[in-house]
């Protein structure tokens, strides 16, 4: 037997798959969930967290498939390319959901910001199944691109129609290369000399 977690957020995205993001209100998912007011209210207090609990799930399906040891083989590129085409598998029974949430973000800047944190966890939780570091200021900075990344390969997911999603492969293999040749000249012309290890001295502590 399904949870009410799972029952309502199953009639939402029904609900803003059917109708629209912003035609659909907190009474209505109740209704469809065949909950009571207050019972949502308790698990989902608004449509952001109901947005938030819909990547939390994508998130926990594509980990579940991640391996448990990385291929030496594998560049990050590599594995960060398999961990989003399995978020886009993913996201294949939920593309018109998926669709309602970006146009509704799209015209409203602040349900936009609202939902960005979860989005970046999204991201987050993406790079770290993929052996990418997502701390810091350069796991800041990483969670972003990929964003603009995944919000550039979704447009074309929405339309790709192939049963193997070549369009969207192609267009994320695309993106991925870009953003590996500007991570390279990043850290070619950022990376310090005094980086490199210097020969030791004769009083150097490493002697």
């Amino acid at each position: 037997m399904k949870s009410i977690n799972d029952t309502a957020l199953d009639a939402f995205l029904g609900l803003i798959a059917e109708k629209a993001f912003a035609a659909v209100a907190l009474r209505d998912v109740a209704e469809a969930a065949g909950v009571g007011m207050a019972d949502l209210y308790r698990v989902y207090p608004d449509k952001v967290s109901l947005v938030a609990a819909f990547m939390a799930r994508l998130d926990a399906e594509v980990l579940a498939g991640t391996p448990t040891r990385n291929d030496p083989e594998e560049t990050a590129r590599d594995r960060l390319f398999d961990v989003m085409m399995r978020r886009y598998d993913a996201l294949r029974p939920h593309r018109a959901a998926l669709g309602a949430i970006r146009r509704a973000g799209t015209r409203d800047p602040m349900l936009a910001l609202a939902m960005g944190p979860a989005l970046r966890r999204s991201m987050a939780a993406m790079l770290e199944a993929a052996s990418v570091p997502s701390d810091g200021l350069s796991g800041a900075l990483r969670q972003n691109g990929l964003l603009a990344i995944h919000y550039a390969v979704s447009r074309v997911f929405d339309r790709d129609e192939t049963t193997d999603l070549s369009k969207t492969m192609a267009a994320l293999d695309s993106r991925l290369k870009m953003a590996e040749r500007w991570a390279q000249f990043f850290d070619k012309y950022t990376k310090s000399p005094k980086s490199e290890d210097p020969t030791p001295s004769e009083n150097s502590p490493a002697q």
